[in-house]
């Protein structure tokens, strides 16, 4: 239930806090007064949009702050649990809103920041506005089926049927993409056969780029290192006076002198090793020295290797471990063109098994309408006659939607997020006469009679606790007045309902009486909103009777109306 709504510069209202009773709620007015403001500021804390313009002239931002008592066992008590968001009873949602165009709105749930998306979400929990601007929708038969499946309680089949369709377009869109892409796949193909061609031409080794700087590095100074090697070894071991022999002298000294000292062993024993390492020194470089050989042959064939190598090395590598992992990937990607026939095979059966399985959702969800479209007509037809239309023949007409150029079909009708099925309801507001779309026959009135008496039989469908019907009375007046005014009245014993009207019928039967007051103060216009004494009230009803100047009779039949309410 709505227990109070607080507005801070909301268009005219500088500041303004509405208090709300249970049962049936009034708002009135003289046109231009601002009524429409509160509906303005309570769609802003429902998730409605944030428009710059709603901010008071002068101020820098607006808001919002309403007050819900929530049930413990309600469905918005358990999604604000299930959110981690505590309510003890008790929802406070506030709404900010800036001047600047470019600067976003900010809303609060219990003081915790949220997104307009998530207020619109709890909002259904809460409360249902009905408007003009929802008469005008009932005429647009793109909204019949949401009524027929509220009604029906069809919800969860048709959010079913919205789900699998969602999936069916995204694997469409993907077969379609993939259908471009095969367009360019044989030209993609050879590319990746000619990168792997090449690679595989030169056949390279993990480290080959290293190995091939050295091997260059050796050929071209094969000279330099044969001398070097040559003549350390011969220096070393084989020439006269090398240095291994007379480290094989000293050593035999060294010994000799240790049979005398022991502590000299040690000694001797250091200079052996160092001989026997140099010795092996001396002999390893000969062997290098006898097989260093320059070889211009051998030269250009490493450096035409080499150069081969860092041509791919610039375009994989740089190293030839990332070249070795791009060839890889390219036998990979070649691998996977190969076999996107097979795969556009599969996706194609896949394509046609969605579509049976959503055709069958679709099917189920259209009989299911169909068996409830009936009803539907029969239960607006009673709230019709109780309402002055009592000739009035309802008809709710479920039939297959148009086929289009390129859409999915099922049994001949388009697939759409809704299924396969257009709803429309048709009225004959006369005997005699063949029910025809609300759109060519419904006045205002008419119209706004359609949707009270939707709201009636859809009363217990949905899990608002608060009604809001803006000025849905429109168009109406007299002893029709008076018949939606019991209406809305009857539905407020079972909910609580906000009603602006202009009609002092409508206005006579509220438990509580708002008015809205334009007045002038410090050069401004500002509105205000208060709450009516039953002496005020027999005044307001008589302004909204006899017009600006009230006279006695336009406060009798005020005073008449309350008692007879």
């Amino acid at each position: 239930m709505l227990v109070q709504v607080t507005l801070r510069n909301i268009a005219l209202v500088e500041e303004a806090t509405v208090e709300f009773g249970p049962g049936f709620n009034v708002v009135t007015g003289e046109t231009g007064a601002g009524k429409s403001t509160f509906v303005d500021a309570l769609s802003l804390v429902l998730g409605g949009r944030a428009r710059p313009e709603l901010v008071r002239g002068g101020a820098e931002e607006a808001e919002v702050e309403a007050l819900f008592e929530v049930l413990p066992d309600s469905r918005a008590s358990a999604r604000l649990e299930a959110a981690g968001i505590p309510t003890k009873g008790e929802l406070v949602v506030r709404r900010v809103v800036q001047a600047r165009q470019e600067t976003r709105s900010r809303a609060y749930i219990n003081g915790r920041l949220c997104t307009a998306a998530q207020l619109a979400e709890i909002a259904t929990d809460l409360c249902d506005i009905a408007s003009q601007h929802e008469s005008v929708s009932l005429t647009d038969p793109a909204t019949h089926a949401e009524y027929l499946d509220a009604f029906g309680g069809l919800q969860t089949e048709r959010a079913r049927v919205t789900e699998q369709v969602d999936a069916l377009a995204i694997l469409v869109r993907e077969i379609d993409a993939a259908v471009v892409d095969e367009r360019g796949r044989a030209e993609r193909e050879d590319f990746l056969r000619w990168q792997l061609r090449e690679i595989d031409e030169l056949d390279p080794r993990h480290g080959e780029e290293v190995e091939l700087d050295r091997e260059r590095a050796r050929l071209r100074h094969a000279e330099v290192l044969q001398a070097a090697t040559r003549r350390a070894a011969e220096r070393l071991y084989e020439g006269e006076e090398a240095i291994c022999d007379e480290l094989a002298r000293l050593a035999a000294e060294i010994d000799q002198a240790a049979a005398i000292d022991g502590t000299l062993l040690p000694y001797g024993r250091v200079v052996e090793a160092a001989r026997s390492e140099l010795s092996d020194a001396a002999r390893a470089l000969a062997r290098y020295a006898e097989g260093v050989e320059a070889s211009p042959e051998r030269l250009a064939e490493v450096e035409e290797r080499a150069f081969r190598l860092q041509k791919l090395l610039r375009k994989h590598g740089p190293t030839t471990a990332e070249l070795l992992g791009r060839r890889a990937t390219l036998a990979q990607d070649l691998e996977s063109l190969a076999s996107s026939s097979e795969r556009m095979a599969t996706r194609d059966l896949e394509k046609a098994a969605r579509i049976a399985e959503v055709g069958a959702a679709a099917r189920a969800l259209s009989r299911k309408r169909r068996d409830v479209a009936d009803d539907l007509a029969d239960a607006i037809g009673r709230e019709l006659a109780q309402l002055g239309m009592g000739r009035a023949r309802v008809v709710v007409e479920v039939t297959p939607t148009a086929a289009t150029a390129d859409a999915l079909l099922v049994d001949g009708a388009r697939l759409t997020r809704t299924g396969v099925d257009r709803v429309e309801f048709l009225v004959g507001p006369n005997q005699g006469e063949e029910p025809r779309p609300l759109r060519k026959i419904a006045s205002g009135g008419e119209l706004s009679r359609a949707l009270l008496a939707l709201k009636r039989v859809l009363a217990d469908q949905g899990p608002a606790g608060t009604y809001v019907f803006d000025e849905v009375d429109a168009g109406v007046g007299g002893a029709v007045a008076e018949v939606i005014g019991r209406a809305i009245a009857d539905i407020a014993r079972h909910r609580q309902v906000v009603c602006i009207t202009h009609l002092p019928q409508i206005a006579a039967l509220a438990d509580v009486h708002l008015v809205v007051d334009k007045t002038e103060a410090r050069g401004r216009t500002q509105a205000t909103i208060r709450r009516l004494s039953k002496a005020e009230r027999v005044d307001e009803i008589a302004r909204m009777i006899g017009g600006i100047k009230i006279g006695g009779a336009a406060r009798r039949a005020a005073a008449e109306m309350l008692k007879g309410a």
